[in-house]
């Protein structure tokens, strides 16, 4: 799937400054590792609008580095909040350990947790002018709000909520991102393929060639304000 390769580049290309070059390999080995299906549902999803449902006669020529550059800030935002939950269920400060294994398993949760802040702002950056800048931030906010009741409840049921979250936030990128919408039912199909067990699958494996007709049938309908359904709503 070819959108795999763009997606992972265009994530690489957005932390390529980052220094020094030992964080910088850190985040370069997550991206490389992670599953791709984030981004390239939000570029499935554009596609799926542009190529079904604008007027044939008016439509431009699709935008594939504007979209892929969106499916990058999406996907980087969930590599960044998928490590921050890992850390938050493993707790790496409190391993018992000797004072020197303790004292560098700290330096290692210090380093991941500055790995995510950086993935989550880069991809804040990346979708900060879009129109999926707003559902970005909501996005963050329902994973902040299921962390904290998680930890007081003991509810492990809600660590599922984000893959849902952004999943609907990758239709929204990519619907918006061509001059369409992502009505309701489109929002609750992504919400659907998310709901795995355990991580992502990669992205050839989640998604097949009939994915882009059913997202085009699912957005062929009115504008209902795009906004995000977050994890609060479920």
């Amino acid at each position: 799937m070819e959108e795999v390769a763009a997606i992972r580049r265009a994530a690489l290309d957005a932390v390529d400054d980052v220094e020094p070059g030992r964080l910088r390999e850190r985040i370069e080995q997550r991206l490389t590792d992670g599953s791709m299906a984030p981004g390239v549902l939000t570029v499935l999803s554009a596609r799926a609008v542009h190529e079904h449902l604008l007027d044939a006669t008016d439509r431009e020529p699709f935008p594939s580095e504007a979209v892929t550059e969106r499916g990058a800030g999406v996907q980087l935002i969930y590599e960044g909040l998928g490590l921050t939950r890992s850390l938050v269920q493993e707790d790496p400060w409190s391993v018992d350990a000797s004072e020197n294994g303790h004292d560098e398993a700290d330096i290692d949760a210090d380093m991941a947790i500055l790995v995510a802040d950086i993935l989550v702002a880069r991809g804040f950056y990346l979708l900060a002018r879009t129109e999926a800048a707003d559902a970005a931030v909501d996005t963050v906010r329902a994973f902040g709000r299921d962390q904290t009741t998680r930890r007081v409840t003991g509810d492990a049921s809600l660590d599922r909520n984000l893959e849902a979250d952004v999943f609907e936030l990758a239709v929204v990128t990519g619907t918006t991102a061509v001059g369409g919408s992502a009505p309701g039912k489109l929002r609750e199909y992504a919400m659907d393929l998310a709901r795995t067990n355990g991580s992502l699958p990669v992205a050839d494996g989640l998604f097949s060639e009939s994915t882009v007709d059913t997202l085009s049938g699912l957005a062929d309908g009115p504008p209902d304000g795009g906004n995000v359904a977050t994890s609060a709503d479920h």
